[in-house]
């Protein structure tokens, strides 16, 4: 192993551990755990066999070398990521305009009930 695998190997698994950390601290949810966690798992064994695994990525997909497979294969995956991230913003986007529909009835409610008291 080189020294760069060594170094992957590390830092993927100190990643592990504080993706674990942020769960246990309740500021992910499982889906979210097992995601990140099985992505972590994915990176550890590219890291631990890049050039077998590059070499069957490449295989399968046809590609000339191993390493333009490596990157397609990490360009998908970013690209799922990117989704997941419009899928989550577009969510929270849409609760805060429904948040601000309710409070803006609420208060237009009230507002009415202390005209309405104010003239009583």
């Amino acid at each position: 192993m080189y020294a760069v695998q060594y170094i992957a190997v590390v830092i993927i698994l100190a990643l592990m551990v504080y993706v674990v950390g942020k769960y246990r601290r309740k500021e992910l949810d499982w889906q979210d755990l097992v995601f990140w966690e099985a992505l972590l798992l994915i990176m550890l064994i590219i890291s631990l066999k890049p050039v077998e695994i590059s070499l069957t990525i490449k295989n399968i997909l046809g590609l000339g070398r191993g390493l333009d497979a490596l990157f397609v294969v990490s360009i998908g995956l970013s690209y799922l990521l990117l989704f997941r991230l419009y899928i989550a913003i577009d969510k929270a986007e849409r609760e805060i305009t429904e948040l601000t529909r309710r409070i803006t009835i609420e208060f237009q409610e009230i507002k009415e009930m202390l005209e309405k008291l104010e003239r009583d």
